[in-house]
């Protein structure tokens, strides 16, 4: 047989395969991962100091970057998302380079850690007696919808300039209102997609990339409503855990990232 006629035998045999074989049948054999074998992806903004500029193709501020898959989605077209479950955090951290890398102290939203902080001349760090500084982090457990539909799970963290708009999206999530049979109801978070762009901001001190969030509407596919509740169910059994870590010092300047 001629190659040419070999490769478009072997193509078409691959077609023909890809259509006859029943993964679902065979789907599992994962069963012996655990939690400590995954590894949660964040979806951040990169900034002119990301370590993934100049590294991966395509890579420019203002984009959305998958820290697990190394996906880059274009900021002004942005991504949708299906918020799970929202946490809030207070992290201690040892001043950069400084210290194992790891937050020193994570305290919960109740916690007054912020009443025993100050504040230095030119520095909007809250600042703790022992040299180490507080950050208020807002953390978002989403399911991320590619361009077929199909969710992945991602953490989506909000600090500094961005606690804004953690607040607006908040608020915007709890204002959804459905009609039920007992009259309005807030269904729950993990009801409605959310599309996260990219816009420009600035003030007196500078330039950034932030994040802008619309409603898009209700799920209305079974399927990812049901992973979306899982995933959510998961994070409130303690089964899937943010786990801090510090920025790459690369990236000179930038705040710190929880994932």
């Amino acid at each position: 047989m001629a190659k040419a006629e070999t490769a478009e035998v072997a193509k078409k045999g691959n077609t023909e395969l890809s259509l006859a074989v029943n993964f679902e049948a065979d789907e599992g054999g994962f069963e012996e991962m655990g939690q400590d074998d995954l590894a949660l992806p964040f979806l951040r903004i990169l900034t002119n100091m990301s370590p993934e500029i100049g590294e991966i193709d395509g890579a420019s501020p203002g984009m959305i970057y998958n820290s697990v898959t190394s996906e880059l989605h274009d900021g002004k077209a942005g991504i949708q998302v299906i918020p799970c479950v929202y946490e809030r955090k207070y992290i201690e951290w040892a001043p950069r380079g400084q210290g194992s890398g790891g937050p020193a102290n994570i305290y919960p939203a109740t916690s007054d850690i912020l009443s025993r902080t100050h504040r230095e001349i030119g520095d909007n760090k809250d600042y703790l007696d022992n040299g180490n500084y507080v950050e208020n982090t807002a953390n978002y457990y989403v399911m991320c919808l590619d361009k077929d539909g199909i969710p992945s799970p991602a953490l989506i963290v909000m600090k500094s300039t961005q606690l804004k708009k953690s607040r607006k999206w908040n608020s915007m999530m709890q204002s959804v209102k459905m009609q039920g049979s007992n009259g309005l109801f807030t269904p729950p978070m993990f009801s409605q997609i959310y599309r996260m762009t990219i816009m420009s901001e600035s003030n007196d001190k500078g330039k950034w990339h932030g994040w802008e969030i619309e409603k898009v509407g209700a799920v209305e596919d079974s399927g990812v409503y049901e992973m979306a509740k899982s995933f959510a169910a998961s994070i409130k059994a303690g089964e899937v855990k943010a786990k801090p870590q510090e920025e790459n010092a690369k990236e000179e300047g930038k705040d710190h990232n929880i994932f």
